[in-house]
């Protein structure tokens, strides 16, 4: 069975992309990326010869033939995603799809936008003591998400929260939250195209939340992180983790007792 490569290419920063997906960029005769998501820079990594196929405006069956007719012809066909592909990437769409031409996958990961905000406001999205739970979703817009899965029925953990997909439907996210105790001065950030040259981030709380977005014209190409993994002052404060922890005891090291 012929394959293809389906890698991620990272949240926007064209460095951010594996060496392994580098490596097979670099050797692909075929080229096909969502020109709405992923870096012009990044792209041009492809050797000269590369065939380059835009595919924001190309349905499903459009890329899948597209696909195929390449694969068939005996070309080594790369497929860059946004991200990670494992996250919102409809991945699971083409992969079955490829099937029905005989034709398999290979996943590269990639580094997702939920890792490259955090990084972006400098949070560590599990501390200890604290919240040691992250949970990535998105509030429920034209697309349904399953019952059991509503955003107030999640955030009722009172864990961190990363919202993909949500930048317009912050009204709902504040009253979710809130319906399932969230305090109003909750700390959120939110991330508009992560690690792109125009990135932007704003900090907020959560009963400012739609306001903020508003202000801030941000309607798309956001990551909202919420919870108070996210407080500014957190370094101030004495979460600590046990690993690092002088007293403490692994397979590593032997702890320090007070006697020591």
């Amino acid at each position: 069975m012929k394959k293809i490569w389906i890698i991620g290419a990272g949240p926007g920063d064209p460095d951010l992309i594996t060496v392994k997906g580098l490596k097979l960029l670099n050797k692909a005769d075929v080229v096909m990326y969502t020109d709405s998501l992923v870096s012009e820079t990044l792209v041009a990594e492809a050797k000269e010869s590369a065939e380059i196929i835009r595919t924001a405006g190309m349905h499903l069956e459009e890329m899948v033939d597209c696909i195929a007719d390449r694969v068939h012809a005996g070309k080594t066909v790369v497929r860059l995603h946004t991200g990670d592909p494992a996250m919102y990437g409809a991945t699971m769409e083409q992969v079955a799809l490829l099937k029905q031409h005989d034709i398999s996958c290979e996943v590269v990961p990639g580094v997702s936008s939920v890792f490259a905000s955090a990084a972006a406001v400098g949070a560590e999205l599990t501390i200890p003591d604290l919240t040691q739970t992250l949970i990535l979703t998105r509030a429920e817009g034209r697309t349904p998400v399953p019952e059991r899965e509503k955003l107030q029925a999640l955030a009722s953990h009172h864990c961190t929260i990363a919202m993909f997909l949500s930048a317009t439907l912050t009204k709902k996210i504040t009253k979710e939250l809130q319906a399932a105790g969230w305090a109003d001065n909750t700390p959120v950030a939110v991330v508009q195209r992560a690690s792109w040259p125009d990135q932007k981030i704003v900090r907020t709380k959560l009963s400012e939340l739609d306001e903020a977005m508003r202000v801030n014209g941000i309607r798309k190409h956001a990551m909202i992180l919420a919870g108070w993994a996210l407080d500014p002052h957190i370094h101030e404060k004495e979460y600590r983790s046990k690993l690092y922890d002088k007293t403490f005891t692994h397979g590593f090291r032997k702890g320090v007792t007070a006697n020591d």
